[in-house]
């Protein structure tokens, strides 16, 4: 008589959870693929962008300014939580600007599109979306789409980018008025603004995930949101790069 057959694998032992102290830095060290490191973006923090490249950027950024409080909404959708939807609210009226008891702030979009008229375009050909490239609006709808059908958890934890987002907007406030005294000053507010209002939402969106993703499989399931959501701004850049050039 044959002996019964063994399995050919043992169940696998999930392995333990990193702390939240292990698993924040893992999430920061995701910086190094942030965009900040792009060839397209260091050409125009170190000033060799030309006016059409700077111009160009602009435009086809706006495309992925205008999405952001769509992507929002859509996290706000597929939350249940009224206390996570009560922060969470604060980013569509960031971007789209609000008036309340005497109280008006134009928002991000609107500070964009000074940003646009700052240097040289005009806000009809930027509002039309005539320059936007293809590979620029295919990046950004696959964002919000993300957002759409993820966990509304996984969408907040593709939010984290803004970990790495105020030394970026630092750089462009340090460096721009130096490289392009072409640009109009007041065409900066948006990144003044987005400095502090980004640490803001990475507080926010840094809680949630360190208290969601709480198993190894969920905290590495939150670093592959977090990479997809870089590799979108990299392809980002890589439009424009493929658009405009990159000037040496």
């Amino acid at each position: 008589m044959q002996p019964p057959m063994q399995p050919l694998t043992q169940p696998l032992t999930q392995p333990p959870a990193w702390s939240r102290e292990e698993f924040e830095a893992k999430l920061r060290e995701r910086g190094r693929a942030y965009h900040i490191h792009h060839p397209f973006n260091v050409m125009l923090n170190s000033g060799r962008a030309t006016p059409e490249q700077v111009r160009g950027w602009v435009a086809n950024r706006f495309y992925y300014q205008i999405a952001i409080p769509i992507k929002d909404a859509a996290v706000l959708s597929n939350c249940p939580d009224p206390e996570v939807r009560r922060g969470w609210v604060q980013r569509i009226l960031d971007h789209d600007g609000f008036e309340l008891n005497g109280v008006r702030d134009e928002g991000g979009v609107e500070a964009w599109l000074r940003l646009a008229t700052a240097v040289g375009l005009t806000r009809e050909e930027v509002i039309d979306l005539r320059h936007v490239a293809p590979a620029m609006r295919f990046a950004v709808d696959a964002y919000v789409n993300f957002a759409r059908r993820a966990p509304w958890q996984e969408a907040v934890c593709s939010s984290l980018t803004e970990l790495f987002a105020p030394e970026i907007h630092k750089q462009r406030l340090a460096n721009w008025p130096e490289h392009y005294p072409w640009i109009e000053p007041e065409g900066m507010a948006y990144f003044r603004n987005r400095v502090s209002q980004a640490r803001r939402d990475v507080e926010q969106g840094l809680a949630i995930t360190l208290a969601h993703f709480t198993t190894r499989p969920l905290q590495e399931r939150a670093l592959e949101v977090l990479q997809l959501k870089l590799d979108i701004l990299w392809a980002m850049n890589d439009a424009m790069a493929l658009k405009y050039g990159v000037t040496a």
